[in-house]
């Protein structure tokens, strides 16, 4: 959410062709960022053959439709003016959910008491939320309340969830999330539309496979 101040106070004095180019090299670094996830993880015939069952079961339960309908209602609960409200909030939900670090960090702080791990996701999280919300608007702001509740459930339920921080569960989520980060960065950089939204059961497909086949 201070990123997200921080990126508002700044969009409203930067030149768009300078909204742009902050834009591209974001997606330029989200795209790194998710190929390098996906190259080092041992997991990935089951991280594409997790995309494509998630990419099924994303599309039938119209996942990415459904946040964009969530976030419609809040503009229109917050009566927001920014035409890119929804872009902003999907964006930047689904790059904040996606990734091993949620996962991990999270557990470690139910179960230790160890934050360290949600604290330098938290930083990252808030560099990126600067660039986004100067781009994106306020909508940025808002993906706060999905994140609380995703890292705070899994927080609050580390303790029957202590498996997920398994080695080849781990791989397996970052490989699979790899590709979905890759994807936002395609998005970002307007090279496509793909709907990673409706990707994320993915990431369930790819936890089950490594339990069963770790």
């Amino acid at each position: 959410m201070v990123g997200s101040a921080i990126g508002l106070a700044a969009g409203a004095r930067l030149p768009e062709r300078v909204k742009v180019i902050l834009m591209q090299a974001l997606g330029l670094a989200v795209a790194v960022i998710g190929l390098r996830m996906a190259l080092e993880a041992h997991h990935a015939l089951l991280a594409i053959a997790c995309l494509l069952l998630g990419g099924v079961t994303g599309e039938l339960l119209r996942i990415e439709q459904r946040l964009e309908g969530l976030a419609a209602a809040l503009q229109r609960l917050l009566r927001a003016e920014s035409s890119r409200f929804v872009e902003g909030f999907v964006t930047a939900t689904l790059l904040y959910l996606t990734g091993a670090m949620t996962i991990v960090g999270s557990i470690r702080d139910g179960t230790v008491g160890d934050s360290s791990i949600l604290l330098v996701k938290a930083l990252l999280d808030g560099v990126a939320s600067v660039t986004l919300a100067s781009t994106l608007g306020i909508g940025v702001m808002f993906s706060a309340l999905p994140v609380l509740l995703v890292q705070g459930g899994i927080t609050l339920l580390a303790g029957y969830l202590a498996f997920l921080s398994q080695p080849s569960v781990l791989d397996a989520v970052n490989a699979t999330g790899g590709l979905l980060i890759l994807g936002i960065g395609i998005n970002l950089l307007q090279i496509g539309r793909i709907h990673v939204g409706n990707l994320l059961p993915a990431l369930a497909y790819a936890i089950i496979g490594a339990v069963l086949f770790p």
